[in-house]
């Protein structure tokens, strides 16, 4: 084995919608976490794989941390914070601003708690003029005493090669964790519910995608293993979100269908035949036995 080899895991924080996800897609290369302009998008921690000569990083996507409105909430703030004691360094992402809301200080205040190393990843930095980005970065200062301060736009790959290397320089000498092919650990079914739920969010209004949770009933190869078929129900919590998933005419339903499906062909690299259907199961978003039922178990927490 290399001596020289370093491996170790990074956990990507921040509050929703600030971009870790589109920052892990584009660090992997690989469409791994489902990205929305909606909040919450992350439900489980996400561990993906990236491994080159030098050696190998496993990043663990975390649900934004935000203040907690249900169980479903309460279980994606306890996956977040847990991951910040179990890593071996910390990237915090942020948006480009002097103003420092409750929602950072929350997070702040989380980091104060423990020893790991933090880097301060200043996303979206394409957004805003060059000469404003030094005001930012010593606004985070002033809140934070970070080991390392990145300004990067994870949707443009500005900056993304720096974030690799300066991961690096935090990890401890060590063998890999997983082999060089492995992108994920997420079995292909939760990354197929995955694409489905992230297809809906994209095609739906404001106040439905929360409520909403997708469960595979059924995945098989045909023999031949040129097609795969997928049933799979997406789970929401009324009657009426049921008939605006569905659509006039089953429109909507087929619209997220057709999205999702060329999704997970190129996932699959073969033909897929997706068949949709739309149940509704009343504030399972506030049910121990539903939440677990879906895939979100807290007691995995003490895994």
């Amino acid at each position: 084995m290399n001596e020289q080899y370093k491996s170790g895991f990074a956990a990507l924080i921040g509050r929703p919608n600030v971009g870790k996800s589109t920052l892990m897609n584009h660090l992997i290369g690989q469409k791994i976490a489902i990205t929305s302009k909606k909040p919450q998008t992350t439900r489980n921690r996400i561990q993906t794989v990236y491994t080159c000569e030098e050696g190998q990083i496993v990043f663990l996507d975390t649900p934004g941390i935000h203040k907690a409105k249900n169980k479903l909430g309460e279980y994606m703030v306890n996956v977040a914070e847990r991951t910040l004691k179990e890593v071996d360094v910390i990237l915090w992402l942020v948006e480009p601003t002097t103003f420092i809301g409750a929602g950072e200080r929350h997070i702040a205040e989380q980091l104060e708690k423990i020893s790991t190393p933090v880097i301060l990843i200043i996303n979206k930095v394409d957004t805003v003029k060059k000469e404003e980005i030094l005001a930012f970065i010593d606004t985070y200062r002033k809140l934070y005493d970070f080991d390392e301060i990145i300004p990067c736009s994870a949707l443009r790959g500005i900056n993304t090669e720096d974030i690799i290397s300066c991961i690096f320089r935090y990890l401890p000498y060590g063998p890999q964790f997983y082999d060089e092919d492995t992108i994920t650990d997420q079995p292909m079914r939760q990354i197929v519910a995955e694409i489905i739920r992230e297809k809906s969010l994209h095609a739906l209004s404001e106040e439905i995608p929360h409520g909403i949770a997708v469960v595979i009933d059924s995945m098989k190869e045909r023999s031949g293993g040129r097609i795969t078929d997928i049933d799979a129900t997406i789970i929401c919590e009324r009657d009426s979100h049921k008939g605006i998933i569905i659509g006039k005419q089953g429109a909507m339903l087929k619209k997220i269908g057709t999205n999702a499906r060329y999704e997970i062909e190129q996932l699959l690299e073969q033909k897929v035949n997706l068949k949709l259907w739309v149940k509704v199961k009343k504030d399972w978003r506030d049910s121990d036995f539903l939440i677990k039922n879906f895939g979100y178990d807290p007691k995995k927490l003490d895994e």
